[in-house]
């Protein structure tokens, strides 16, 4: 009987130990520690490279057990910023991204596969999600790249991850026709998160 009542304390303590490991993160925009950027081909000439400016979000993370991981990420699409102003109000207007009706985009994480690690030896996965952009939602996979985490010099915690993926405008609604060559945008995001205390 006592070693019964010991072998469940064993496995409690375990499962309880597991379950602490993972912990909760909020995306680093004080500090402006995270960018989602773009870049899409402007008529098959050149790119048009830009980022949003304002954005939050949050995820769960455990380096042990990365298929438990969870994200959310939100972006003010007025944010955008592609070093022209005129070009910043037509992206925002209803030829492109509609932000007078649609003033959020999101993604939401639901599922995380372990892919192995990279040249650099980082721990890779595939982030399959739910992308919303002017009102319409599509699955993505972001391949992910998870670059660290450990103290910071203020008595923080923070993890930060890299992500890329590739999406066609013409995915999320009608928007103004630039031709095929500019139908893909290549995104980019970066970001660490602080631990929650």
């Amino acid at each position: 009987m006592l070693k019964k009542t010991l072998a469940a304390l064993a496995i409690g303590s375990a499962l309880l130990s597991a379950n602490v490991m993972a912990a909760d993160y909020v995306v680093d925009t004080t500090g402006q520690h995270a960018f989602v950027n773009f870049k899409i081909s402007h008529l098959g000439y050149s790119y048009i490279t830009g980022t949003f400016k304002t954005m939050d979000g949050k995820f769960s993370f455990d380096a042990a057990k990365p298929e438990d991981s969870k994200i959310e990420f939100n972006v003010n699409p007025a944010s955008v910023f592609t070093n022209n102003a005129e070009r910043d109000k037509h992206v925002s207007s209803k030829d492109f991204l509609k932000v007078a009706d649609f003033p959020k985009a999101t993604f939401v994480s639901t599922s995380v596969k372990a892919t192995g690690k990279n040249a650099a030896g980082k721990d890779t996965a595939d982030v399959t999600g739910d992308l919303t952009i002017a009102g319409v939602t599509k699955p993505v996979v972001i391949k992910a790249t998870f670059l660290g985490e450990g103290k910071d010099p203020w008595g923080g915690y923070r993890a930060g991850f890299e992500g890329t993926t590739s999406i066609k405008r013409s995915d999320f609604g009608k928007m103004m026709d630039l031709g095929p060559q500019s139908d893909a945008v290549d995104l980019y995001v970066s970001f660490e998160g602080i631990k929650a205390k």
